[in-house]
């Protein structure tokens, strides 16, 4: 196990925090010092309430510990399982402050490049917070078979432009909307902190090996909404090699279901998010995305997201209440193997007494670091 989360009170305040646990031999094993650094970096310098606060951090001898705040609502990954979909007035909130999230690492010229629900956590006012930054690559594309777009020569005529045009260039999927919203949940309550995970929220030029930029985030956002909306991944699929095969090769695969009976300006912002990058919104800066009609139309207060109520607001009995976090056991699925995909598991768990720690500035590399008091 790569990674734990638990929950815990540092004994002088009696403040409780969520304590991210990282072992070391498996950062060095996978290759992922660099990822674990930048995320403690970009933590200690976003000071953004979209983002979830890094208070400090320390080491012993096999572990290395992050000391976060603690949100206790819960993620948006559990919401969606609870609820199965959100309304466009709902969805428009938590896409809006996913927005103002992904906008506060961007200006940082931090690509988070893992942005999906599991990630998007709740405090207790339901408001969203975005979180684990570099921890661990989604995909280890370096052992994935060598991906190709498909022939587009039927499409010639078409304008590459407009992707919405390919909505229906392949034939309808065989299972009815919730005949697949059943069918993902079951697969995804599995798979959620199991040792593998999933690869739908992943853009197709990371698949592709071509390079990418700050533009894969906002794909992911596309990813998001639509599942918000229909109440799964637009490119699911049981085998996790042929959603990677679906999203190389959107154009032939996004479709929007009639019964999820989303509004045209709803499918013309999932459709120009999830695109090719010349073309998606974002890639000239975050105004486009918020300038669109799906959210001009409504009037979408940017400035006072986190000010107004939250399209949510989760019952939390007290600070140490963990009801949010869905509860899983490890599991291991056939369809997946270690070779394709690699995730953290992550395991809420409680723990409610710390050392006290106390904040010098460590002058060597001027960060924020906590040890403990003797």
């Amino acid at each position: 196990m790569h990674a734990q989360v638990r929950l815990c009170r540092e004994k002088s305040s009696t403040t409780v925090y969520a304590m991210k646990k990282l072992k070391k031999s498996e950062m060095l094993r996978r290759g992922q010092v660099e990822h674990v650094k930048a995320e403690r970096n970009l933590l200690a310098e976003v000071d953004s309430n979209c983002i979830v606060k890094l208070y400090c951090s320390f080491q012993d001898e096999k572990y290395l510990y992050l000391i976060m705040e603690y949100l206790p609502g819960g993620d948006m990954m559990t919401l969606l399982m609870r609820k199965d979909t959100l309304t466009e007035d709902e969805s428009r909130f938590y896409v809006g402050q996913c927005v103002l999230a992904i906008e506060s690492i961007h200006k940082h010229n931090y690509i988070h490049r893992d942005i999906k629900p599991d990630n998007l956590l709740l405090d207790k006012n339901g408001h969203m917070k975005l979180s684990d930054f570099g921890l661990c690559k989604p995909l280890d594309c370096s052992n994935l078979p060598a991906l190709q777009e498909y022939d587009q020569s039927g499409d010639i005529g078409r304008d590459p432009a407009d992707p919405r045009q390919y909505r229906s260039a392949s034939p309808l999927p065989r299972r009815t909307q919730q005949e697949q919203l059943l069918h993902w949940q079951r697969n995804r309550r599995m798979l959620a902190y199991s040792t593998v995970g999933t690869p739908d929220y992943i853009a197709p030029e990371v698949l592709l090996k071509k390079g990418y930029g700050m533009e894969c985030d906002w794909w992911s956002l596309g990813a998001i909404m639509y599942e918000m909306l229909v109440g799964y991944p637009p490119f699911y699929s049981d085998e996790p090699m042929t959603t990677c095969r679906k999203i190389v090769n959107w154009r032939n695969n996004l479709k929007f279901p009639d019964e999820a009976k989303l509004t045209p300006e709803a499918k013309d912002l999932i459709s120009r998010l999830l695109c090719d990058v010349e073309h998606r919104l974002g890639t000239r800066g975050v105004a486009e995305i918020k300038n669109h009609p799906w959210f001009k139309n409504h009037g979408l207060p940017w400035d006072k997201l986190y000010e107004m109520d939250a399209a949510f607001k989760p019952e939390v009995k007290d600070e140490l209440d963990t009801q949010n976090f869905e509860k899983f056991e490890e599991v291991w699925h056939p369809s997946y193997t270690t070779q394709s995909i690699y995730y953290c598991r992550l395991e809420v768990m409680l723990c409610r007494a710390i050392p006290r720690y106390h904040h010098p500035q460590d002058q060597d590399h001027g960060e924020r670091c906590c040890r403990q008091r003797t």
